[in-house]
């Protein structure tokens, strides 16, 4: 049997990790797996983490199964975390997912159980995940216009365009925050007008937020989300732990469906703990008692909330200081739009042969399409950065 089986591809990134990991190079720069790294180059343990998995360890007396849908308490503090008050409680089912890609699997095969023949629209360019599992489940699959071909900015009007193309009954992929690879976000008030095409067309939307508190902030991150849910008949919303709580291999997430009405909550429900069942029966604890333990803990969620904060900070510092190095060095402010992106993502707009250019010339490794983990950056490192990115003629 096994002789049938066929070369798969292999994947882009996990190749990019290991040709870093076995360059020699002292001064070799890892701009491409998306991990947020702090000015040491590690990825460090929260110190609200630390402090919830000491509480955990003193006071957990069992490692029993939880239910279908996970811990509830979890269930609950997330659905906070990303709605808010946008949409009552009553409205939305959930079930905690090996993260935010296990949210996105589980939201692809709930579409896929009740409505078959809806395609399945994403922005070009998106993370590549949601394209691959999409075309793995055998699913209908159509993508729309998100960035400029000649400045890295949203190309809005081509989205639209785009989206007036897909039938009702569809499904659009949206990027809550901090779009990934292009660090390119929608204003609110495009927001608004996506919202309006969504309820036009009859579309379902289906957002995905991995990195809520990177961009600009935990509330304004989760803006666009709560319209979206507030505003339309159905969503379904995928969110992740692993960027926001640093908490990348406990494998955290959560899917959300909400509706309007009221009725179908319960057997929304009952689908998404089915459908956790056929695929790993129940969810990981750790991660998301993790996550409950902060979250209803006042001062674990204010320290929590703080260093989140810092690390966003940081985040903008390195885009601002990059972009201001690359205009010194350029003399123009082609550049400028690094500052203006968010989250841990920019995409430089270089070919190939200039990314290959970097790698090989100045040991700076990114994704073949340019995307750079702004994370990844310090302040002895910009420099070398920004001169290589105009020595290539980037």
């Amino acid at each position: 049997m096994l002789t049938n089986l066929k070369d798969q591809p292999a994947d882009k990134i996990l190749a990019l990790m290991a040709a870093y990991r076995e360059d020699p190079r002292d001064n070799k720069i890892d701009l491409g797996v998306g991990v947020y790294k702090d000015a040491t180059g590690k990825t460090p343990v929260m110190r609200a983490v630390k402090a919830a998995e000491k509480k955990i360890w003193e006071e957990q007396d069992s490692k029993s199964y939880t239910g279908l849908a996970g811990d509830p308490a979890y269930g609950d503090a997330m659905v906070d975390l990303v709605l808010g008050s946008a949409v009552a409680r009553g409205n939305v089912a959930a079930v905690a997912t090996p993260g935010g890609t296990g949210a996105i699997r589980q939201g692809l095969e709930l579409i896929k159980m009740a409505a078959p023949g809806a395609t399945v629209w994403l922005s070009a360019p998106t993370w590549p995940n949601h394209p691959s599992i999409v075309k793995y489940l055998g699913m209908p699959m159509a993508e729309y216009r998100y960035l400029n071909d000649d400045t890295p900015t949203v190309n809005f009007d081509g989205m639209m365009e785009d989206l007036q193309g897909a039938k009702a009954g569809d499904v659009v992929l949206l990027h809550g925050c901090c779009h990934n690879p292009t660090g390119a976000n929608l204003t609110l008030a495009q927001w608004a007008e996506v919202i309006a095409l969504l309820q036009e067309r009859e579309l379902t939307p289906f957002v995905d937020i991995a990195y809520q508190g990177f961009g600009d902030g935990l509330e304004d991150d989760a803006a666009a989300v709560r319209m979206v849910a507030s505003e339309v008949p159905e969503c379904i919303i995928a969110a992740s732990c692993s960027k926001n709580f640093g908490i990348y291999r406990e494998r955290t997430g959560i899917l959300m469906a909400i509706s309007q009405d009221d009725a179908l909550q319960g057997r929304a429900q009952a689908n998404l703990a089915f459908l956790n069942r056929q695929n790993y029966s129940f969810p990981p604890d750790h991660g998301a008692r993790i996550v409950a333990t902060i979250l209803n803990d006042a001062d674990l969620k204010a320290d929590w909330m703080a260093e989140l904060e810092e690390i966003r900070q940081g985040m903008l510092g390195l885009r601002e200081a990059l972009a201001a190095e690359l205009k010194r060095l350029s003399n123009s402010d082609r550049f400028e739009f690094l500052a203006q992106h968010r989250g841990m993502f920019s995409r430089l707009g270089a070919t190939p042969e200039q990314v290959e250019k970097l790698r090989a010339d100045h040991g700076i490794y990114m994704v073949g399409d340019s995307r750079l983990n702004i994370a990844g950056l310090n302040a002895q490192t910009i420099p070398v950065l920004a001169k290589a990115i105009i020595d290539c003629g980037i």
